[in-house]
């Protein structure tokens, strides 16, 4: 958690700093267009702070009111991150369709377009810097604020461009034009954001790591794993929890049914991700038998015929494999 914490109040220091000179170039230039890049940094000064405090809220352990810990926490700041961007694009928009009636004398955009490139190499690179650094922790939050940034390089390069045009066209209206085109944008990148953290707060099934995790116990599969089924994953922040149930020979102790989830919770702790693991064990049965790779076994009733490679649509459901 301390090179989260680090990382995001590099975010939140730069940010400040960006912020104080994008509004140095929409006083110099008087341009709407500027003003949407400007307002944007608001939102990425708020969310970074935000996003600071969920970082050590979830870095706290787990107690008696939140058992799962407190990893949840970095969907709201998500959302928060989201709902600000969407209300900052909002409000540009507004104030571009105001000036269509009431255009305002712009100046200077050439020294304008130089302060706003200069911000967005610098937001552009940092953006990328924590897209990495937040798929490595994880961290959902420092990948989203990455996000941001590169959202917010993207609109950036926009104004240059824009900038640029209406430098050399002196057509004024596309002062107002362009920054709806990038309000839409950024209207777009806050509903990605929005629509994140509510499917983790939903606990909407992360498809791509189960089939992550999936693929890694099909390829270690042994022979006593019979079957898996009843596979769910959820997550809280950085943390994966799995349950699901896990079909072992019935003649086995209860010492080698618990050395046996335990080489499951160490194959995904190990190669896929940090994950606590709640496994349920069936005993075989009868009709288990097709498709078991035990070799002399005791009580089998009938020679293996089938292999069955374990997929998601197969481990997901609530069944054994023969029913």
């Amino acid at each position: 958690m301390k090179e989260q914490k680090r990382i995001i109040l590099i975010s939140l220091i730069t940010g400040t700093v960006l912020m104080m000179a994008k509004f140095g170039a929409y006083f110099l230039t008087a341009s709407t267009f500027v003003l949407t890049d400007a307002a944007e940094s608001i939102v990425n000064v708020i969310a970074s702070s935000f996003a600071f405090f969920s970082i050590y809220l979830a870095s706290q352990p787990r107690d008696e009111n939140h058992p799962y810990g407190h990893g949840k926490v970095e969907y709201f700041s998500v959302f928060i991150e989201g709902a600000l961007i969407g209300i900052a694009a909002i409000t540009i928009i507004i104030k571009s369709v105001y000036g269509f009636f009431y255009p305002t004398l712009i100046h200077d955009l050439l020294t304008g377009a130089i302060i706003i490139g200069v911000t967005g190499v610098i937001n552009g690179a940092l953006g990328y810097y924590m897209i990495h650094k937040g798929k490595a922790l994880p961290s959902m939050t420092v990948e989203a604020d990455g996000r941001h940034l590169l959202t917010d390089m993207v609109t950036s390069v926009a104004l240059v461009a824009g900038l640029l045009l209406i430098h050399f066209t002196k057509i004024l209206w596309l002062d107002s034009a362009l920054s709806i085109l990038v309000a839409l944008y950024i209207l777009y990148s806050s509903y990605k954001l929005v629509r994140r953290s509510v499917s983790g707060l939903m606990d909407e099934a992360d498809f791509d790591m189960v089939t992550k995790v999936v693929a890694v116990l099909n390829k270690q599969r042994r022979d006593p794993w019979i079957d898996i089924h009843n596979f769910r994953a959820q997550k809280y922040g950085n943390d994966l929890h799995i349950d699901c149930h896990l079909t072992l020979p019935n003649y086995f102790d209860l010492k080698q049914v618990h050395n046996e989830v335990k080489l499951v919770d160490e194959l995904i702790n190990s190669k896929v991700t940090k994950t606590e693991l709640f496994i349920h064990t069936d005993p075989c049965v009868p009709q288990c038998c097709y498709y078991c790779s035990m070799p002399n076994c005791p009580i089998r009733s009938e020679p293996k015929r089938e292999e069955i490679t374990w997929t998601l649509q197969k481990v997901i459901r609530n069944k054994k494999h023969y029913e």
